[in-house]
């Protein structure tokens, strides 16, 4: 199972995601800034392009329409929140999976040393 693992690994090409990182994680910041500033305007224009007879006061429509779009504005800043955080963990993940990386390269050079020695040390053994 373990060797599933080290196969899924090995497919996925690192030294991209490594380069993709920062700007994954800048977008994510200029999504949050974005959003936070909200957009009166683009509500205003909403508003306007509605056509049709209205079925209820103008005045209730207007206040209804207020509402959902501070709230789809308050769910974006929400999601936009999310999306950074996500980009944060993931820059994390990825630096933490480089070090283990580099760890695991330094582990095989020390075995293959041990493993040369070893077999030095058993030739010189045995031809005694």
């Amino acid at each position: 199972m373990a060797a599933g693992w080290v196969a899924a690994l090995k497919l996925v090409p690192w030294g991209d995601v490594i380069e993709a990182t920062p700007q994954i994680l800048q977008a994510a910041k200029k999504l949050l800034g974005t959003t936070q500033k909200g957009n009166a305007e683009a509500a205003a224009g909403a508003l306007k392009s509605a056509g049709g007879e209205p079925a209820i006061p103008v005045a209730l429509q207007l206040e209804h329409l207020r509402e959902r779009v501070a709230l789809l504005e308050l769910e974006q800043q929400e999601s936009a929140v999310l999306i950074q955080s996500l980009a944060e963990q993931n820059a994390q993940v990825v630096q933490a999976v480089e070090v283990l990386r580099r760890r695991q390269q330094r582990l095989t050079m020390a075995v293959s040393v041990l493993a040369v020695a070893c077999t030095g040390l058993l030739v010189w053994v045995l031809m005694k």
